[in-house]
């Protein structure tokens, strides 16, 4: 199993949801969304962990070596909603990383509307019933 991404600029700040497992056959897809995100926004990066199955002691090193890339770009990463089966510890070389009960308490730290001014991507099998109308820019 392997994950599927979404990211929402907002202004000032991007995020970027995951869907699926984050483990060792994902870190490549994964890092690959924080790309796109490097490559696309701008501020602080809200990681959206609400659809995201479970991660692997791999997948929690992905989320502090991005952390580390987005940092290096300026940009702090935040956590929101971290699964129940795990939690990141990230080592004395990864920035600070807060933690978020949920999307809209971490988008209200900002105060960010989450339906304010938005655009957005996604893989291409982004889960269905969740906002996004088709794969790609929306």
């Amino acid at each position: 199993m392997t994950i599927e991404w979404r990211y929402t600029t907002h202004p000032g700040l991007g995020v970027l949801s995951l869907a699926g497992h984050l483990g060792s056959d994902a870190i490549a897809r994964f890092t690959g969304a924080i790309g796109w995100v490097v490559a696309r926004g701008t501020g602080p990066v809200i990681l959206d962990l609400s659809g995201l199955l479970g991660w692997s002691v791999g997948g929690q090193l992905a989320v502090a070596q991005a952390a580390r890339r987005l940092a290096a770009e300026g940009r702090p990463l935040e956590l929101a909603s971290i699964p129940a089966d795990g939690s990141l510890v990230p080592d004395s070389s990864c920035p600070p990383i807060p933690v978020h009960c949920d999307l809209t308490t971490a988008l209200a730290a900002h105060n960010a509307a989450p339906d304010g001014q938005q655009r957005q991507w996604c893989s291409d099998h982004w889960p269905a019933g969740t906002p996004a109308a088709a794969p790609g820019l929306i």
